[in-house]
């Protein structure tokens, strides 16, 4: 909805992961000054990259012209034929191996379908995914990028890692498989660390590829595993960079008790309980105590985009930050008040009191009341913060499937279903499992039935979800999932990021478990029966 203000100005309500670039992109197509904009990102269940910024431009250049507020809602088929999916790849590879499984050479040449717009990154992203999760000293990647008459290619949940993972781990397995090695070790042998190049030549930071793949050679369920006739595991490793970006926030004790915090970032997938949580630690308060207020683009803070697994790494170092200087605020009102030196003051449960004398306490809101009502001290109890953490801890996935193949039909069924995922530091550890069950499920989307097909006239046959395949309740599968926290060196409270990691291996899993399961290799997801079912008969 997009508003022209009566003096001047426009303010956008939106579901967008990313105000501030919504922001960006109309002052900038509208030649709008920045200070008459104003965008309020409304609560979102997901986002999936999909909501970055799409047709407020448009809906806003309307209002404008006409003087009069504008509504625009698509249609699902509208929505399929605007909005950013994937980007479509092919992948040619070939890689190099010596017979002691060190790798030795990878070269790889990539198309990718842009669709109507030149995107410019997917192919350093992908390049850098396909050559990165394991050690080779000799890589030739090629990348060319094709503008096609579809919807623009978008940043849909890890963009391009699906594919470079789905085409480097069906390799690893085919190389073991030649080697006569135990496809899991011949991962760790060649695994990634920290500190090792990347494509790009720059080290990895802080990387835990060989720690979730050996958690994964010992868990119970894989040492465990059992399979019957036109069954089989297949296992997948997921790595994905993570994003980061500058952002601050503004902390502020509310003369009721209230804690409450500024942020300009977006909700999505419920972000903002894990905010709560961060203040609520540092200020020893129940989180039922801390309010987050999500501000408009123009008056709140900075933060990035709720995308590329970044938010919660970048945002929670403000509202650290924030916080801790809330309380040393506190601190010195509650010298104040006891006539005690701060190092000697405790704070428990929104009150403080001095070492050894618990029966006496003063409240966070009686402190914050004074500091609003008395003349001179420092005044009102509210800090802002800033922060830029130098670089993110890339997020890495292990999945393990185990998938029955009917040979009559050529359906794959999964069966079983183990993910491992380093996640530094789960601060909501419900919410991050929520995160991971929701990517292992589009993981399988990818693997068995999402895609979007074009006739030779280049129309999409699958505009609704009368034809769109989507996992359902009665095809989905139990998923174990086991955290690690391998905290990170920069992150706060050594958290990373968890959105995208979970969705990278499904479908590379899910290949590996067919082959496995009936020696035939899948070289295009999504598996179709129909397809399997020809080449099973082939």
């Amino acid at each position: 909805v997009a508003i022209p203000e009566p003096m001047g100005g426009l303010t956008i309500y939106t579901g967008t992961q990313a105000p501030r670039t919504v922001h960006e992109d109309v002052s900038r197509l509208l030649d709008l000054p920045s200070s008459q904009l104003r965008v309020h990102p409304m609560t979102l269940g997901g986002g999936f990259g999909g909501k970055h910024g799409l047709m407020e431009p448009l809906a806003a250049a309307i209002a404008l012209q006409l003087q009069a507020p504008i509504r625009l809602e698509l249609s699902r088929t509208e929505d399929f034929m605007t909005t950013m999916p994937a980007p479509a790849c092919e992948v040619w590879l070939k890689m190099g191996v010596d017979r002691s499984g060190a790798l030795k050479a990878l070269e790889a040449k990539v198309d990718v379908d842009n669709g109507a717009y030149a995107a410019a990154w997917w192919s350093a992203l992908l390049a850098l995914l396909l050559g990165g999760a394991y050690q080779v000293p000799n890589l030739k990647i090629h990348c060319q990028e094709v503008v096609t008459h579809k919807p623009m290619a978008g940043p849909y949940r890890a963009p391009t890692a699906q594919t470079a993972c789905f085409a480097l781990e069906s390799h690893m397995d085919d190389l073991a498989r030649e080697l006569g090695m135990d496809p899991l070790e011949f991962r760790l042998q060649n695994a990634s660390e920290t500190g090792d190049p990347m494509v790009n030549g720059q080290p990895w930071p802080s990387l835990s590829i060989k720690e979730s793949l050996q958690a994964l050679k010992d868990h119970p369920t894989w040492t465990s595993r059992t399979t019957e006739e036109n069954e089989a595991w297949g296992l997948a490793l997921g790595v994905w960079p993570c994003a980061v970006g500058p952002a601050s926030a503004v902390c502020r004790m509310i003369p009721d008790g209230t804690v409450q915090v500024q942020v300009g970032s977006a909700d999505v997938s419920g972000v903002n309980s894990s905010l709560v949580l961060v203040a609520a630690e540092i200020l020893s308060v129940d989180p039922a105590k801390v309010e987050i207020v999500q501000v408009d683009s123009r008056t709140g803070p900075v933060s990035p985009p709720s995308g590329g697994s970044q938010v919660t790494y970048s945002v929670s170092g403000a509202v650290s930050a924030s916080a801790q200087e809330v309380r040393k605020q506190l601190a010195k009102l509650a010298a104040e008040h006891f006539e005690a030196a701060e190092e000697d003051l405790v704070f428990e449960d929104g009150t403080v009191h001095v070492n050894g004398l618990p029966t006496q306490r003063v409240s966070y809101a009686q402190l914050a009341k004074r500091a609003e009502s008395r003349k001179g001290g420092a005044g009102p109890v509210i800090a802002t913060s800033s922060n830029s953490v130098p670089e993110n801890a890339p997020g890495v996935a292990v999945h393990a499937v185990k998938v029955h193949v009917d040979p009559e039909t050529g359906v794959v069924t999964p069966k079983q279903y183990l993910a491992i995922q380093d996640v530094g530091r789960a601060l909501n550890p419900l919410l991050v499992e929520g995160q991971i069950q929701g990517g292992v499920l589009q993981g399988l989307g990818w693997g068995l039935w999402e895609e979007m097909p074009y006739d030779a006239q280049g129309q999409l046959q699958a505009a609704t979800f009368l034809d769109y395949a989507l996992p359902r309740a009665d095809n989905g599968v139990a998923v174990e999932v086991m955290l690690l926290e391998n905290p990170s060196p920069h992150g706060p409270l050594g958290i990373r990021g968890v959105g995208e990691p979970p969705i990278v291996p499904g479908g590379a899993a899910i290949a590996n478990a067919v082959y496995q399961a009936v020696q035939v290799r899948s070289t295009q997801l999504p598996i179709r029966p129909t397809t399997l079912w020809k080449q099973l008969h082939a």
